[in-house]
């Protein structure tokens, strides 16, 4: 992202509390370990930091001048100096100035899982229609938007921007700057049912993303009954689901999968009935952006999955299935039943505790336990103080105390050739098991 002086100074409404040598295009850095030289610093304030503690090391690394909400900050070295109430906002006001010159056509993705997912779907399908931008990993707050909408090239046609939060109010935030010309609600579930309190809020929440939304743009979600019942009908909808009547699944692996849609067929080399359905709202995207169908087409089978999202490899002779970067008891039951069903045997599972599921965390593992009662499985493995609440009735489980007695028994007692599932949220550091087997 580059402006002059007059742009920086139109986007953010900025006082001017020392200027001398501003003639020149500018780049913006938050962090005096990559600042390079002619860089403006703008020094963000965390729970745990306060980037304004670091303006001399930034003006002494090369940085031509600063964003400030402290007047008493001022380091004369600088060739300039910025007053703002809120350095953050100012962040926001300058990419999102920089993305309105630019003009991408844009798609904002939230849900309670899936939605990283779905935003890797949408890219590898616009990226076959021009050049596009995605948000970064997950880094789906405020400052991973600043950072993706930064990085937009003067030819970007599309952008692809996660949204995540946390609480309500965030996902607002993250619409008033990115501004979609789609917004896409992958689902609405129990992920942060601890802190939002409710499914009702949780889906105020995700609904937040139309807030901002382009008046003639359009609202893809999950058919939800809460969403359906907040939508205000102030823009275009439409929802999809695994129950549409244009959809038909040809065939289901565990590794791949083949369906119909409005008279297209698709294909996907990752399988499950979830990946399915979160590729619907990537059609029904490419559709109304204006893609083809075999474009759309083309960019599902191009598709793969990233790390620790269904990331299948063989350790040790055992045929690993690591999803275990997010887990909740939507996505979970989604994963067990793709596993379950579409895996040959000889397969178990390895779950760890879910996070963030407040006062009925216990109940929510309980029910994972219940729900694997339905399915053939040699062995069900269990580690953390949560996860040994999944005790399914009729099958071979057993609880761990520490990742190393639970490999062990994998080697011991599951066969040659078994595939096993690693199911978790990202703090069980499952990819840990994968390491210790390995060894």
């Amino acid at each position: 992202m580059k402006l002059d002086f007059g742009e920086i100074l139109k986007a953010t409404n900025a006082e001017i509390l020392k200027s001398e040598d501003s003639n020149n295009l500018f780049e913006f850095s938050t962090d005096t370990r990559t600042i390079k030289a002619g860089d403006i610093y703008i020094p963000l304030k965390g729970e745990s930091f306060d980037g304004s503690n670091f303006i001399e090391k930034a003006i002494d690394s090369g940085a031509k001048g600063y964003f400030t909400s402290d007047k008493t900050k001022i380091y004369n070295k600088a060739a300039f100096i910025l007053y703002v109430e809120d350095t953050k906002e100012a962040y926001l006001q300058l990419a999102n100035f920089y993305k309105n010159k630019i003009k991408p056509y844009t798609i904002a993705i939230t849900g309670s899982s899936g939605k990283t997912t779905v935003k890797e779907m949408m890219y590898s399908v616009f990226k076959n229609a021009g050049n596009t931008v995605k948000s970064v990993l997950n880094h789906n707050n405020e400052i991973g938007l600043c950072q993706t909408l930064s990085s937009l090239e003067n030819d970007t046609k599309y952008l692809i921007v996660e949204m995540g939060m946390r609480g309500l109010g965030e996902i607002e935030l993250l619409s008033k700057y990115a501004q979609p010309d789609i917004a896409v609600i992958v689902n609405v579930g129990s992920a942060h049912i601890g802190r939002l309190g409710s499914l009702l809020n949780i889906a105020k929440a995700k609904f937040e993303i139309t807030k901002y939304l382009n008046p003639k743009g359009i609202l893809i979600s999950h058919r939800n009954e809460l969403i359906e019942q907040i939508n205000d009908k102030t823009h275009q909808t439409v929802y999809f689901s695994l129950e549409d009547k244009n959809l038909e699944i040809k065939e289901m692996t565990s590794k791949s999968c083949r369906f119909e849609y409005k008279n297209q067929e698709y294909k996907l080399n990752v399988g499950g009935e979830h990946n399915i359905q979160n590729a619907l709202s990537v059609i029904e995207a490419g559709l109304f952006a204006g893609l083809t169908s075999d474009i759309i087409a083309k960019g599902l089978e191009e598709f793969a999955p990233i790390e620790k999202r269904w990331d299948i490899k063989e350790v040790k002779g055992f045929k690993i299935i690591n999803d275990s970067y997010n887990s909740n008891p939507e996505s979970v039951k989604a994963a067990l039943k793709t596993f379950l069903l579409y895996t040959e045997a000889p397969k178990s599972v390895v779950l760890g505790d879910m996070g963030e599921l407040g006062l009925n965390e216990e109940e929510y593992h309980s029910e994972t336990g219940k729900f694997l009662e339905q399915f053939e499985c040699d062995y069900v493995l269990t580690i953390g103080e949560l996860a040994k609440h999944i005790k399914p009735i009729n099958k071979k489980t057993f609880h761990f105390d520490n990742k190393k007695d639970l490999v062990d028994f994998i080697k011991k007692n599951l066969p040659k050739g078994s595939n096993i599932l690693l199911k978790a949220s990202r703090f069980m550091k499952f990819e840990e098991i994968i390491e210790e087997l390995d060894k």
